[in-house]
């Protein structure tokens, strides 16, 4: 047993924390509680592997970096060559409420320390393949963006000349906008509403091969057996199932229904502080635009499905808002879905739980 723990003693533990930015690594690395070294680099992978093997060579190491704009390639690289890589969201890494003064020395200095200490929260890391998939649901969702902003400036086009026909609330189809082709203009103004219609249309057609990919991947094996179970939920399309299934991975690796319902944002922010409880509007920490997906599924389920209509009316009744009781119909929803992707089910409508 004595043996042991001098064996333990023995191993070099040094703990990194690495700030990057588009030009430079900042670099702050500690040992038994002390800052053994800090440094600057070209953020540079080469560089900073030459870094860790110049100055700790037999050391255990860990890097701790915030996900951000360059995603997890620094991760995979640390990982591929067995250093023991963190990544933590931005919003987790704690800091002094004093603290005025925000530097990238300062930022790495803070990421060794809670490193250490193990006072961090570590993002979940989707491997490779996952990550490459799911950029096609993420284009999908910056395409629908450019389409709407793209017909808002036609609309907005021919507001301002005068030749909008439609009421202002009327829901344009697609072949309303095509048929702008035929409108009698002059020159210059035929001109650029046909170079906005050309871009309409190149984004219609980005939109149709982005839905055909999905689609291509829903059939995977890897993606079939979750989407589908996704899909037994009332208001869970083939779309929103293999979205859903890109964007969450595998259920099983958060603990219950409500850790996925955090996950997502659809739980109450709160500021209690002794016999005063104050909840306020829901956290909005993840993507929102899985949140987006969420309330739209839960719209469509709450007509289906007696029991999530029911907490529908009494959230609504209680609160005299209709956005809130859709929001907790959404997060019920979530719930139902990883008990039912997990447990290996499908979903039973009418079943209070």
């Amino acid at each position: 047993m004595n043996k042991m723990k001098t064996q333990d003693r023995e191993i070099k533990r040094v703990y990194i924390g690495l700030e990057d930015s588009k030009a430079t690594y900042r670099v702050c690395a500690r040992y038994r509680g002390l800052e053994a070294n800090v440094a600057s680099m070209p953020a540079d992978y080469s560089h900073f592997k030459r870094y860790l093997e110049q100055h700790f060579p037999g050391y255990q190491i860990t890097v701790l970096y915030e996900a951000g704009f360059k995603g997890f390639e620094l991760h995979d690289q640390l990982q591929a060559d067995g250093i023991h890589c963190v990544v933590t969201p931005p919003s987790k890494v704690t800091e002094a409420k004093v603290n005025k003064v925000k530097t990238d020395s300062r930022d790495a200095r803070r990421l060794a320390k809670i490193l250490e200490t193990g006072d961090y929260v570590a993002c979940h890391v989707p491997d490779r393949g996952r990550r490459e998939d799911r950029e096609i649901s993420r284009s999908l969702e910056q395409v629908a963006k450019d389409i709407r902003r793209t017909k808002n400036r036609i609309r907005g086009f021919l507001k301002f000349h005068g030749l909008e026909r439609h009421d202002s609330a009327h829901h344009w189809t697609d072949r309303e906008y095509q048929a702008l082709r035929q409108l009698e203009l002059s020159h210059s103004l035929a001109f650029s509403l046909s170079v906005k219609l050309n871009e309409l249309d190149h984004l219609l057609e980005a939109r149709q091969r982005l839905y055909s990919e999905l689609k291509r991947l829903f059939r995977l094996n890897r993606y079939q057996e979750p989407a589908q179970a996704k899909m037994s939920c009332p208001g869970i399309g083939w779309l929103t199932a293999i979205r859903l299934t890109l964007e969450w991975g595998d259920l099983a690796r958060f603990p219950d229904g409500k850790h996925l319902a955090s996950f997502s944002g659809l739980t109450c922010s709160e500021y209690s502080t002794g016999e005063t409880i104050h909840r306020g509007r829901i956290t909005g920490q993840s993507a929102e635009f899985v949140r987006g997906w969420l309330i739209e599924a839960a719209w469509r389920a709450s007509r289906k499905d007696p029991v999530l209509f029911d907490k529908f009316q009494r959230v609504w009744r209680n609160s005299g808002s209709k956005k809130k009781a859709i929001v907790a119909v959404a997060r019920k929803l979530v719930v139902r879905i990883r008990a039912i992707e997990v447990g290996q089910g499908r979903y039973q409508l009418g079943l209070v739980a």
